[in-house]
């Protein structure tokens, strides 16, 4: 094997993984309180995006309809925010159950679908909740969205979160805790299932498998976690709108896993990283101003021509050996 192709091996993630994790933590007291919001509004992305990748890397289901979910999160959080608890727990709970609740007759219909036909079907599903979120006034406040939202409090007992520090704090914790659980879940013989019907469905049912069961389950564990995504949207913000949950949003989080190399969590958070700081960053400077979807589709060519498997395809050389010499 080429040196250049030696994958990483587990101590080296384990390591890289401490060193952003540190780097993570020590941000709010290296950065500003507008890059701090940025890096909030990235894990919040990143999320969304591990989101897809559950179904499009690891079942094989490419989806343009998490948007959706995201959506019905974040609206179930600001209710829930405004007139229910100002409790961060409670309302990631509630979100993250409503939207796995909603996900079960739309993925009833969509899993039983596969390929562009799937795609499709997602994608409608996703602005099918765009025009609910504008029509339905009365819930929702239409196009003028959702304001007045109460800082969150983490847990019962503990002081409202009013700096944005403390808010990313409370992100960054959230996303840990969730990254965790997704890592954890993609070892477990539910994941090899869901891979085996990603990679050759006919098999996997001629083996007894249920594969309809399997990507239905698949499908509302990925509403679940966007709906989470979108109640922490929802503490950083405190605001919610339509546009939220429409189709840049989802059109945006499966290229963060196209980029980031799908399959891989670890890839679609630094995806999502890439295309968040692309959009509102690059195409932000002076230079470039108004030209972010532009920079977006420059770095899916380059990216799709330099890096067939993403980021997460990259092999870290392996230190070189010296050799003995008589």
């Amino acid at each position: 094997m080429s040196p250049a192709l030696v994958p990483a091996g587990p101590a080296t993630r384990r390591t890289l993984t401490g060193a952003v994790v540190a780097v993570l933590a020590l941000a709010p007291f290296l950065l500003g309180p507008y890059a701090i919001g940025t890096l909030s509004r990235i894990l919040v992305f990143a999320l969304l995006a591990m989101s897809v990748n559950l179904l499009t890397g690891l079942t094989g289901l490419p989806t343009l309809g998490q948007s959706a979910h995201f959506g019905v999160g974040a609206y179930t959080a600001a209710i829930v925010a405004t007139g229910v608890s100002d409790i961060g727990i409670l309302q990631l709970l509630i979100a993250a159950g409503v939207s796995a609740l909603v996900a079960v007759p739309t993925g009833w219909l969509a899993v039983r679908a596969r390929g562009v036909v799937f795609l499709m079907l997602t994608l409608a599903i996703g602005e099918i909740a765009y025009s609910a979120a504008v029509n339905w006034k009365s819930l929702t406040n239409g196009t003028d969205g959702m304001s007045g939202i109460p800082p969150v409090v983490p847990l019962p007992g503990v002081p409202a979160l009013e700096l944005d520090g403390l808010v990313y704090f409370y992100v960054l914790a959230v996303f840990l805790l969730l990254f965790a659980a997704i890592a954890r879940l993609g070892r477990t013989p539910f994941a090899l299932a869901l891979r085996g019907i990603r990679d050759n469905e006919p098999r996997m049912r001629a083996i007894g498998y249920p594969t309809g069961r399997y990507a239905l389950t698949a499908y509302c564990a990925a509403a679940a976690l966007a709906g989470a995504a979108g109640a922490l949207w929802v503490s950083v913000q405190r605001f919610v709108s339509p546009g939220d949950a429409g189709f840049e949003t989802a059109a945006l989080a499966l290229l963060a896993v196209v980029i980031g190399g799908s399959g891989s969590m670890a890839g679609a958070c630094a995806g999502a990283a890439l295309v968040w700081l692309t959009r509102d960053y690059l195409g932000n400077l002076e230079a470039l101003a108004g030209r972010g979807p532009l920079l977006l589709g420059l770095l899916f060519v380059i990216a799709v021509y330099t890096l067939p498997r993403g980021l997460a395809g990259v092999r870290i050389p392996p230190k070189p050996t010296r050799k003995r010499t008589a």
